[in-house]
């Protein structure tokens, strides 16, 4: 999550429509969900909640570990898994990045409308945690340990993972054939560009992979957003409000690709709860067939958004041509640009018979305006974490 900082009682604003336009706000913490302005693009309680809310989903999180004591996130993670060495079921955390984005995917908030909601709250967070740090440095390496992350959210049953981080993983034969292993087991993978405004990242290139960059309030593209013909989609990545891991009252501000692939995550949730059914790729294909044109007009698919912009409401509308067509993932034969090692060859991935589906809609703003104290900048790993 890069530009972010810890807000404990305090928040700054980002408010949104379908007009991107701009509006000052209060700074308390007690206001944040006024000013979660992807919310109010999405038109969320009108067009999206009354259909879907994500119940009956798991959304694994492969991250920093998720303070499960953050009281917009109390009763929605399950116990999952560390593998940094340090003895704990994922639900810690010390950096806040993986509690930032199972709020955007999973938060309920608290009291009467305060706190961080979600996208998809009734979802569960399945947290992974993985060796990422707050290092300005890009490498992937052995402590990451993602062909086991992966592996594990497959076998404990999520039906969608969220990677919001990239990494040195494009020559390693094991992170191939993990995310090969979950999409023959008919899971939605989702996985950030990058922030560094260069190459698609690792595990985002993959193919099959959901690569998902991040655009503001006004649709345009986040200038630090990865982008190349991996593209799949972008979501909102700017200006964003999430939980913080210092306390069960902290909260965050932040810029990034990460954030932005939080939300796509969340829609892929939303559409496999309403439309179990359906396989992954068909699930895919209702949020690329779906997405909101650029706002400049640009043709799609282009390297820079993809097929457009994510919508829940459009995803989760009636698609019997999605529903009734092809199962397979429409990802699954997308060139690298990078170019996959000559052994990494992509042996065919059976898909399975069961996924969801979704859709998106027009987007309105009344966008937010920014208090801001300071911004931090920096995330990266082993693995370079794409936050956002």
């Amino acid at each position: 999550m890069t530009g972010r900082r810890s807000m404990r009682g305090m928040a700054a604003l980002a408010a949104g429509a379908l007009v991107w336009g701009l509006a000052a706000g209060p700074a308390v913490a007690d206001n944040i969900r006024d000013q979660q302005w992807a919310l109010k693009v999405y038109d969320a309680p009108n067009k999206v909640w009354p259909i879907s809310q994500g119940d009956g989903v798991t959304v694994a999180v492969l991250d920093s570990g998720v303070a499960a004591n953050h009281q917009d996130l109390t009763g929605q993670v399950l116990p999952g898994t560390d593998l940094t060495g340090a003895e704990t079921d994922g639900r810690t955390d010390s950096i806040g990045h993986g509690t930032a984005m199972a709020s955007i995917i999973a938060g309920h908030g608290h009291g009467d409308q305060a706190g961080v909601m979600g996208l998809a709250p009734k979802a569960k967070i399945l947290p992974v945690r993985i060796g990422i740090h707050e290092v300005d440095d890009i490498s992937g390496g052995p402590d990451l340990k993602f062909d086991q992350a992966l592996r594990f959210a497959v076998d404990k049953g999520a039906k969608v993972v969220n990677m919001s981080f990239g990494g040195g993983l494009r020559t390693d034969p094991s992170a191939r054939e993990a995310v090969q292993y979950a999409l023959s087991h008919d899971v939605v993978l989702v996985a950030a560009t990058g922030n560094l405004a260069s190459d698609v990242s690792y595990p985002a290139a993959f193919p099959g992979v959901v690569a998902v960059g991040a655009v503001d309030q006004h649709g345009n593209v986040w200038a630090k957003s990865n982008h190349g013909p991996e593209t799949t989609l972008v979501a909102p990545g700017v200006g964003i409000y999430s939980a913080g891991n210092a306390s069960p009252t902290d909260y965050r501000f932040a810029d990034g690709t990460s954030d932005a692939t939080a939300y796509v995550s969340a829609i892929a949730a939303l559409v496999r709860s309403k439309y179990p059914d359906l396989t992954a790729g068909q699930v895919i294909r209702r949020l690329i067939t779906t997405a909101v044109a650029p706002p400049d007009g640009s043709a799609v698919p282009n390297d820079r958004y993809g097929y457009g912009i994510a919508s829940p409401s459009k995803a989760l509308a009636a698609n019997p041509a999605v529903d009734g067509g092809p199962k397979d993932n429409p990802l699954l034969n997308r060139v690298e640009s990078q170019g996959a090692p000559d052994s990494a060859s992509p042996a065919p991935v059976p898909q399975a018979a069961a996924g969801g589906g979704g859709g998106v809609s027009v987007w309105l703003y009344v966008a937010g305006g920014v208090v801001l104290l300071l911004v931090v900048g920096g995330i990266v790993v082993l693995v370079r974490r794409v936050t956002a």
